[in-house]
């Protein structure tokens, strides 16, 4: 697991310097980290203008060393050199005077033709106490420490596995004793990731230490220094251990072996049976386990797996099967076998149906944003309003929660359609778990589509397969980053205590042990679809680890009822283990502890850096890949480290696109991802972790590899590296005129929502130009996802949706679909729906009162597209809603975008541009050359453009220009001019605002 912690051994921003090769400095003089002047050192410390330089003997069979050197800037001294002199065992030493230089060029030989030149490089070494060992330079005196050779001893060995350090040195203080000289004594490498040292401490038991890596950069225990004894003592991650052991010494065997898996369980589905249990315990800890299948004529199989699932598939039909599993670690120990788990198949089902994404440039595609649940119902007998719906009001309206389903949505593909919307971003499919989950943002399990949004003849397949057919993308919204409050379903989920007495009978459902949860499905003996009888237990479970189980609280509810520990799941309680899931609560939404605790007590914050959760969550968003969705919308993003990203999640859906629809589709997969940053800043409050153009680059050096440990390293790194020190792009902008290949070699695979425009957005003018100042930050800007508000936000974090009118919202679309980017709109926002309401009020008032309210009453009726913005027929009350005048505007906003390449894939500049939102465009590719100039409500001038004919897409005038010159008036708030280079002229009739 993952845990926030502070750095002791240096300070963020040295070490970010050093990474990029600066050379830091101590903060305040001293140099030592005691503030205390240290003695002069047994050897005579050289003068400012010199520099004492000791070479170590032992791995060289000379006889004679000989110092053969040149001050900077000054000629080499007589070959051989000077002959060196005897320092202490094992080192020779030579003071030699610099004169006004700062450094010497030197290098070593035996006084009889044998050298050490480095490698043909010479040393290059600096002034005072300098140390050269073994091809090592290093600033110490190898010699220097009070309590001489005699007495007591401490051997030292200290850790640098995580700081990344080529060189460590000890500076101590026996007890009672002085200080050594700044930097200390050199350590010894002892092993990997391991340095060494022992010294002396006369009489004295024990000494105060500091360690430093002889560039400035020190671990003085957070200031307090670290007290050792004599003998051996390790330090690592500012631990201490007396006593020790050598870390470097070969371990005695593992002979250990893991604990039993205990809760076995098997579930079969037609002819496949999912197999889960919890996780075994080890010393050195667990590397696999082996799953043994009885039953069936093909006899005994073992299969090995690495997380704590199994799908076992292509079985056969009507077969009865049992499962045992055992736990290895990597000495091999095995554990004995599980307790036996069975299942029986059923019947093989139909082979699915699969699609293939449609596979073009995702810029093409404005986007359209529908919660599933609240847009249009096809099938009321899917409808459910969960244990909030009288609670909510939703009841007094006749309004449950999960009401629109696929079936409609499907139903009323052509309404988007008409709208001129190719992509349609739908929130998560997977079956979700609480009392208050239409949104799908709540996953329990993530293997399953929930059954709430599905019908006969309009499964999930379905409506991709519908979208697909009309020239439509979907966009899967996912979720990595956390579960619901009930765990993962064939990963972990918790047990509660729940007794049914007389105070909570009501609120815990009677067990029935043949019924499983499916959302829909109404069990029995409760009457519910929200049956919670799998999820408590009175007896307290195998492996727990929640503590004080089922001992009252002290506290009382609101009614007076005896409130009981392990009640209830949340991060602390020990409910949910560590293998599988963070154990905190975020502290600092700006901090490393958002990306690894929990964000509230309904998302339980998975643990992402754990292997089991990794193949888990790639295994689950495979299957909707092989369905063929044509993109994933990724909540939650910045709560997961960016290596992680990097290196498991997005390269696993590249490959598994690649493996099934090819490289091309591969390529234009549309990945974008939600990175919370509610602020006007570039960077998020200074934090480069925490801001969205963060998240489109590939990680810039190598971690640890693992990955817990890589995704504090680059934390680290990259806080150190600051705001001035991330990558640029240009990838965003014309060259002038001119468009250029953009460089995508550094992109991440993750794209974006722009943060930035969308709390701007109370203002247009507000929204292009912040927009415009973080381009440079983002790998290629081209791809932002743009939209004004959503499910979560207004502009500037409002909670309710957009209000500030019908000409803002119109100039708002102006620009959002001539500026770059992919302009998103949610739903409803065409008719200006919900304006000003609340978004979301959790379970407390009813949902039509909301931003989230059901909207398919405005969709009543019938609507045939005959293209992306175009309408064919409407009749009933759908018509009207066409007929609005956000509808008309988007419309023929669609109509120009497609048919201008420049504002779909163009790259764009605001040089020789004067004006408010003013900028021109251009793609170049094959046999297209699209060059348009925009301005959007004010006039403009622009300057040193191509000469040629401009036709205005909006009104069709036409000008030539010869003098590289044009300049066009105001059109009027929500209006624009587009004119483009050798263009077709006016695109669609005027409507109440692009006229």
């Amino acid at each position: 697991m993952r845990r926030r912690r502070s750095l002791t051994h240096t300070h963020p921003w040295a070490a970010g310097a050093l990474a990029a090769g600066i050379l830091v400095l101590p903060l305040t003089a001293p140099t030592t980290p005691e503030a205390a002047a240290a003695p002069a050192s047994p050897t005579a410390a050289p003068t400012a203008a010199s520099a004492t330089v000791f070479y170590y003997t032992k791995t060289k069979n000379w006889t004679d060393h000989h110092l053969h050197y040149a001050p900077d800037g000054g000629s080499w001294t007589t070959a051989p050199g000077t002959r060196m002199e005897a320092a202490c065992a094992d080192w020779v030493k030579l003071t030699v005077d610099l004169g006004s230089a700062a450094g010497l060029k030197a290098t070593f030989n035996d006084g009889k033709g044998v050298w050490d030149n480095n490698g043909g490089r010479n040393y290059s070494l600096g002034t005072g106490n300098i140390t050269v060992k073994d091809g090592v330079v290093a600033h110490s005196d190898p010699c220097a420490g009070p309590g001489g050779g005699s007495g007591n001893e401490a051997t030292v060995y200290y850790s640098t596995q995580t700081l990344g350090w080529t060189t460590a040195n000890l500076h101590y203080q026996p007890a009672g004793g002085s200080w050594t000289a700044a930097p200390g004594v050199g350590m010894e490498a002892a092993c990997a990731g391991w340095w060494k040292r022992t010294v002396g401490l006369g009489s004295a038991t024990s000494l105060k230490a500091a360690f430093n890596n002889g560039n400035g950069v020190w671990d003085n225990n957070n200031g307090s220094d670290y007290t050792l004894r004599s003998g051996a003592s390790t330090v690592r991650n500012n631990t201490v251990t007396a006593n020790a052991k050598d870390p470097c010494a070969a371990g005695e065997p593992d002979t250990e072996a893991p604990t039993v898996p205990a809760g076995v369980r098997a579930n079969a589905t037609g002819t496949s049976v999912v197999v889960s249990w919890n996780a075994a315990t080890d010393d050195t800890g667990v590397t696999r386990y082996q799953v043994t299948r009885t039953g069936g004529t093909r006899g005994t199989t073992v299969t090995d797996v690495t997380s704590t699932v199994l799908s076992d598939t292509g079985l056969e039909e009507n077969t009865a099967y049992t499962y045992t599993v055992k736990a290895l670690d990597a000495a091999g120990n095995t554990s004995a076998a599980s307790a036996p788990a069975s299942a029986t198949t059923g019947k093989k089902p139909p082979a699915p149906a699969t699609g293939a994404p449609l596979g073009t440039d995702p810029r093409k595609d404005p986007i359209y944003f529908v919660m599933t649940a609240r847009f249009n119902d096809g099938d009321s007998s899917n409808n459910r309003g969960g244990s909030q719906h009288v609670k909510s009001g939703n009841a007094a309206n006749d309004d449950p929660m999960f009401r629109g389903d696929f079936k409609g949505l499907v139903e009323r593909l052509d309404y988007i359609k008409a709208l001129g919307f190719s992509a349609v971003w739908i929130t998560p499919v997977v079956l979700n778990r609480s009392d208050y989950d239409f949104h799908g943002y709540h996953g329990y399990d993530f293997y399953e589509v929930d059954a709430r949004l599905e019908s006969a003849g309009a499964t999930y397949q379905d409506l991709i397969d519908a979208a697909h057919a009309k020239g439509m993308k979907i966009y899967q919204d996912v979720v990595y980053n956390h579960s619901s409050r009930w765990g993962a379903k064939g990963l972990f989920t918790p047990t509660v205590y729940g007794v049914r007495d007389s105070q909570w009978s009501w609120l815990y459902d009677e067990k029935n042990a043949g019924f499983e949860y499916d959302g829909l499905t109404v069990e029995t003996k409760s009457g519910k679809s929200y049956y919670n009888g799998d999820l408590w237990s009175t007896a307290e479970p195998a492996g727990n680890t929640c503590l004080n189980w089922g001992r009252p609280t002290g506290a009382k509810s609101p009614e007076g009822y005896t409130i009981y520990n392990c009640q209830w799941p949340n991060p602390t309680s020990g409910m949910f283990p560590k293998a599988y899931y963070h154990n905190c609560w975020i502290g600092n939404w700006e901090g490393e502890d958002s990306r690894s605790c929990w964000l509230h007590d309904d998302l339980a914050d998975f643990d992402t850096e754990s292997a089991p959760v990794q193949n888990y969550l790639i295994g689950a968003y495979d299957k909707y890949i092989d369905m063929g969705v044509d993109g994933f919308r990724v909540d939650t993003a910045v709560h997961i480290p960016r290596v992680t990203w990097n290196r498991r999640f997005l390269p696993a859906i590249q490959e598994r696109v690649t493996q099934k629809f090819g490289a091309e589709a591969a390529k234009n997969f549309f990945v974008f991802g939600e990175v919370a940053a509610f602020v006007n800043d570039k960077w998020n409050r200074g934090s480069v972790n925490h801001s969205a153009q963060f998240y489109t680059w590939k990680e810039r050096k190598e971690y640890s590899a693992d990955d817990a440990r890589a995704a504090l390293e680059q934390y680290d790194h990259e806080n150190g590296q600051g705001t001035g020190n991330q990558p640029t792009s240009t990838n965003a902008f014309l060259n002038g005129n001119t468009y250029h290949a953009p460089d995508h070699s550094r992109f991440s695979g993750m794209n974006i929502i722009d943060m930035r425009m969308h709390m701007n957005f109370g203002d247009a003018h507000n929204a292009f130009h912040n927009g415009k100042d973080s381009d440079d930050s983002v790998n290629d800007a081209t791809y932002n996802v743009v939209y004004v508000d959503s499910h979560d936000y207004g502009p500037n974090k409002s909670s309710t949706r957009y209000s500030e009118g019908t000409d803002a919202w119109a100039e708002n679309m102006a620009l959002m679909w001539t500026f770059r980017g992919i302009p998103t709109l949610y739903y409803g926002s065409e008719i200006e729906f919900q304006k000003g309401q609340r978004i979301d009020c959790g379970p407390t008032c009813p949902l039509a009162t909301t931003g989230r309210a059901y909207y398919g009453d405005h969709l009543a009726g019938s609507v045939t597209a005959s293209g992306f913005g175009t309408v064919a027929s409407a009749g009933g009350r759908v018509a009207t809603t066409l007929a609005q005048p956000l509808v008309k505007h988007l419309q023929r906003l669609n109509l120009i975008r497609r048919a201008v390449p420049a504002l779909q894939t163009g790259q764009y500049s605001t040089e020789g541009v004067s004006g408010g939102m003013a900028f021109k465009r251009r793609y170049t590719a094959g046999g297209t050359d699209s060059f348009a100039l925009v301005t959007v409500t004010g006039s403009a001038t622009y300057t040193g453009i191509p000469n040629g004919t401009y036709r205005d897409a909006v009104t069709g005038d036409t000008r030539t220009v010869s003098n590289g010159s044009l300049s066009v008036g105001a059109p009027g708030k929500g209006n624009l001019r587009v004119y483009v280079l050798d263009g077709p002229g006016k695109i669609g009739t005027d409507g109440p605002y692009l006229k």
